[in-house]
This record gives structure tokens, C-alpha cells and sequence, in this order.
């Protein structure tokens, strides 16, 4: 886990909207890094064993409590209009609101919201279970520095972080950032898939695929040199490496070639829902 200072999240409240993919595998990720289940308050309608199992408040009356500190968002986009404008009556003027809405622009949020309150937009990733995400996050107007802060060290204790000037960009990190990881997932497929093409059982086909990403992400993890430097190194002019990646960097149909265009897609995907949600308020 990141070595980081919790110590302006101890005394917070959290409500976490949302307990599916993303909002579970951040729940994990905080309780790993040593905030308390008890500082948690979770609205799910349809909680799974391991979320009933995290010993933090299910589903509670928000009308009964005090306002959360901190309301994170973790819901699909399409469930904004129904669930957002509900949470606008139990907020704070000093409450923290941090979205994970994909497409969803900050003051499409504020309009929902139909108050003044801090938002904060961020797009993490399923890593943040292992405490390995990659968060960037974007303040709306008025949201102080104390309140940055703490959106920062949440988002550290499950990952590393950036933070954007313009919200412009959201898109793009979606597109990378956020859609990553199945990116990788689908290249550990694909070599699995290829390992059998070639006459490998599928059981070690899949071992030598998913091992191979293994050891290559932790050398890029500990390693001083570029991507592009580790390549290299592994590339003998003339040898196997050097065969396949005559096919895999062609400028037309290559894999750069493919993944500015599957990014490409993610990012107008990404723009698309930020549109929609702009005619809906």
C-alpha cells in the first residue's frame, strides 16, 4: 500500500453511493490502508456477501444522520438523474462531493445537485483494490485546499494520483487511464490464445501470459529506464523479438496505430456522455 498520512481522514464520514465494481474495490482499498469501517456509510440496493461482510453501515436512513463529510459517487452515469438530486437533501455547505462518473461534467453534477457544494471529478481504477490505482482528479470552482487535500489522500490510499487543470481532459484519461487495465486484461487473452495457436496446453499458455505481464509491469514499476528502453533491451536485431514486433509496429494496422484508435473511441464515448448529460439538465 502507499505510505501515506491518513491522519485528515481519521475524524471524516464517508457516504459511498455505489457498491459495485469500482465503489467496492475502493471500499477495499481504503479499509486495507487503515481507515475504519465505522467512518463508512454505503447505499446499495443489491450488496454482495463480501460488501455485507466489511462491517460498515448498509443502506442507512440519511434522513436519521448527520450529513457525511465526504459524498463519493461511484454509480453509472445513467443512474444520475435518479439517485443525485435526492442526495442534495442531505448535504452540508461544507460537505466534499467526489465523483467517479464517467462523462459526467462537474457542473452537470452541480446543476443535479441544484446547491452550491465543493466537487471534485475523478476517474480511478479497478488497481485502487490493491492499492495500485491510477486516480486523476479535477476541482470545481470554490473547492479549497483543505478539501483537495483530503480528496487527495483518499485517492492516495488506494493508488497514485494527478491532479488536471482542465476538466477538458477527463476524457483522455478515461480513455487511459480508466478503460486501461482491460486493455491488459484483453493482451493476456490474446497471448493466451496465441500460446494455444502454437501448440501450448491452455493451462500453460495462460500461466506464460499472465506471468509474462507480471514480471514486465514490476520491471516498469522498479525500473529507471522508458518503456521504450526496456524494449529495447529485450530486441535483437534479427532475432524472435525483433520478427514479431515487425508486425506489431506497422504505422497502418500496427498496435499504436490500433490502441489511438480504440482510445480514440473510448475518449468520443467519454465526450458523447458528457453530452447527453448536458441536453438531459
Amino acid at each position: 500500500m502507499p505510505d501515506i498520512n491518513l491522519s485528515i481522514l481519521q475524524d471524516r464520514s464517508f457516504l459511498l453511493v455505489g457498491g459495485g465494481k469500482m465503489g467496492s474495490a475502493l471500499l477495499h482499498g481504503w479499509l486495507t490502508s487503515g481507515l475504519s469501517p465505522s467512518q463508512f456509510m454505503v447505499q446499495e440496493p443489491n450488496p454482495d456477501e463480501a460488501l455485507q461482510t466489511k462491517g460498515v453501515i448498509l443502506n442507512p436512513d440519511l434522513s436519521t444522520l448527520a450529513a457525511p463529510d465526504i459524498i463519493v459517487l461511484a454509480i453509472k452515469p445513467q443512474m444520475a438523474l435518479e439517485v443525485i438530486p435526492v442526495l442534495a437533501e442531505h448535504l452540508d455547505a461544507d460537505t466534499i462531493v467526489i465523483s467517479l462518473l464517467a462523462g459526467t461534467r462537474i457542473a452537470n453534477l452541480q446543476a443535479l445537485l441544484s446547491r452550491k457544494t465543493g466537487i471534485i471529478r475523478t476517474m480511478p481504477n479497478t488497481p485502487a483494490e490493491i492499492g495500485a490505482s491510477m486516480t486523476a482528479l479535477c476541482a470545481g470552482a470554490g473547492v479549497d485546499a483543505t478539501a483537495r487535500m483530503q480528496a487527495e489522500v483518499l485517492m492516495q490510499a488506494v493508488g497514485k494520483t494527478v491532479w488536471l487543470d482542465d476538466e477538458d481532459y477527463m476524457d483522455a484519461v478515461t480513455a487511459i487511464g480508466g478503460s486501461g487495465p482491460a486493455y491488459l486484461f484483453y493482451l493476456v487473452e490474446a497471448l493466451k490464445d496465441s500460446g494455444e495457436a502454437l501448440g501450448l496446453s491452455p493451462e500453460i499458455a495462460d500461466l506464460l501470459a499472465r506471468q509474462t505481464i507480471i514480471g514486465s509491469a514490476r520491471m516498469l514499476d522498479e525500473s529507471d529506464e522508458t518503456a521504450s528502453r526496456l524494449r529495447g533491451n529485450v530486441t535483437s536485431p534479427g532475432g524472435t523479438t525483433q520478427a514479431a514486433l515487425n508486425i506489431l509496429v506497422k504505422k497502418k494496422g500496427g498496435l499504436i496505430d490500433l490502441m489511438r484508435r480504440a482510445t480514440k473511441a473510448a475518449a468520443k464515448r467519454s465526450r458523447d456522455l458528457s453530452e447527453a448529460g448536458r441536453e438531459d439538465s
